[in-house]
C-alpha cells in the first residue's frame, strides 16, 4: 500500500494523546478504500508479505553494496523502510547540489538529506522500490557520471 498513507500506532496512552495532537492538525481522514484496503491487507493472506520482504531485503543489498562501491558514498544499511540514506563523501557540496547533478548528469532521482532537516545534510535518500535491473542501471549511470566529473 506505498504511497496509501495509512496506519496505526501502538503505545501508553499518555503517548497516544500526544500523537493525535500532531496526527489531527496534519491529516483529516484516510480515504474509505484506503481504510478498506488496510483492513484486507490485515485479514488477508500474509504469504506475499513475506515474499515482499525477502524481495526488499535482496534490493536493499544491492543498493548498499552499489553505493559503497562508488567512492563518493558511504552507505549504512537501513534496518526498514525502502530508502538507502548514503552520506556523500565529497566536501564543500550541498545535498541539493549533489542531487540536481545526479539528475542532471545521470538521469537519477534522489531526495536532498537538507529536507530531512539539519543532521540529514551531506547525505542523500534513494528508494529501492523498484526492480534490482532498474537499481543496477541507477548505480551505474551515477558512477558514471561520477566518474566524467
Amino acid at each position: 500500500m506505498t504511497g496509501w498513507r495509512l496506519g496505526y500506532a501502538v503505545a501508553p496512552v499518555e503517548l497516544i494523546a500526544e500523537i493525535n495532537k500532531i496526527q489531527q492538525a496534519s491529516t483529516t481522514c484516510a480515504a474509505g478504500f484506503v481504510q478498506a484496503a488496510g483492513v484486507a491487507a490485515l485479514r488477508g493472506p500474509q504469504d506475499c508479505v513475506r515474499e515482499m520482504c525477502d524481495e526488499y531485503r535482496k534490493r536493499r543489498d544491492v543498493i548498499v553494496n552499489g553505493l559503497n562501491s562508488i567512492d563518493e558514498f558511504e552507505c549504512i544499511k537501513p534496518a526498514g523502510a525502502f530508502y538507502a540514506f548514503p552520506r556523500i563523501k565529497k566536501p564543500g557540496i550541498s545535498s541539493l547540489d549533489f542531487c540536481e547533478f545526479l539528475l542532471r548528469e545521470a538521469g537519477v532521482a534522489a531526495v536532498p538529506g537538507s529536507g530531512f532537516g539539519p543532521y540529514g545534510e551531506g547525505h542523500a535518500r534513494f528508494s529501492y522500490a523498484t526492480s534490482i535491473q532498474n537499481i543496477q542501471r541507477g548505480l551505474d549511470q551515477m558512477g558514471d557520471a561520477l566518474a566524467r566529473r
